[in-house]
C-alpha cells in the first residue's frame, strides 16, 4: 500500500513541469483578469487577443479611481495629450504583446505606466498558471511587476 501510494505521488510530482511547461506553451493562456497591487496601489486588469494575435491589457477596476475633489481621475500623465482624459479605470497599459512560442515567453510590446507617464519595454512570462510575471525596462534598468489571476 505505501509503494502505491509513493508511487502515485512520484507521478503526479513528474506529471507537474510537464503541465506547466504545457501551460507556458500556449500564448492564449495570458487571456483573463488579473489582480494588480503596485505600491499598496490595486487595480485590475483584462488582457484580451487581437485579431492580429497579440495581447492587450487595459485597467478595467482600481481601488480609489476618484481625486480629493471626488471627481474621477483621468490619466493626466499621458505622454499622448489625447488620452490624458482618460479614466484610470480605462487605461490600455500594454498594446501589442507577441507570444514567442519558443522561449515562451511575451515580448515585442510597451507597458504604460500612468504613475510616471512613461512608456517601457515590455516582456512576460508565468511563473505558475495564475501568477503572471512582467518585466518593463528602459536603458537596461526595470522593474518587475507581478499579475494575479482571478478569472
Amino acid at each position: 500500500m505505501k509503494r502505491m501510494i509513493l508511487a502515485i505521488i512520484c507521478a503526479v510530482a513528474m506529471a507537474l513541469p510537464a503541465a506547466a511547461q504545457e501551460f507556458k506553451a500556449n500564448g492564449d493562456n495570458i487571456v483573463g483578469e488579473y489582480l494588480t497591487d503596485r505600491g499598496g496601489s490595486k487595480s485590475k486588469v483584462r488582457v484580451t487577443k487581437n485579431a492580429d494575435g497579440t495581447y492587450d491589457a487595459q485597467v478595467f477596476w482600481v481601488e480609489n479611481p476618484y481625486g480629493e475633489d471626488g471627481k474621477k481621475r483621468k490619466d493626466v500623465k499621458n505622454p499622448d495629450k489625447a488620452l490624458r482624459n482618460v479614466d484610470v479605470d480605462q487605461i490600455v497599459i500594454v498594446k501589442g504583446l507577441k507570444f514567442d512560442p519558443e522561449e515562451k515567453k511575451y515580448g515585442g510590446a510597451k507597458i504604460y505606466d500612468p504613475t510616471k507617464g512613461l512608456r517601457v519595454n515590455a516582456s512576460a512570462e508565468f511563473e505558475t498558471p495564475d501568477k503572471l510575471k512582467l518585466r518593463g525596462t528602459i536603458l537596461g534598468m526595470g522593474v518587475t511587476l507581478y499579475w494575479t489571476r482571478i478569472k
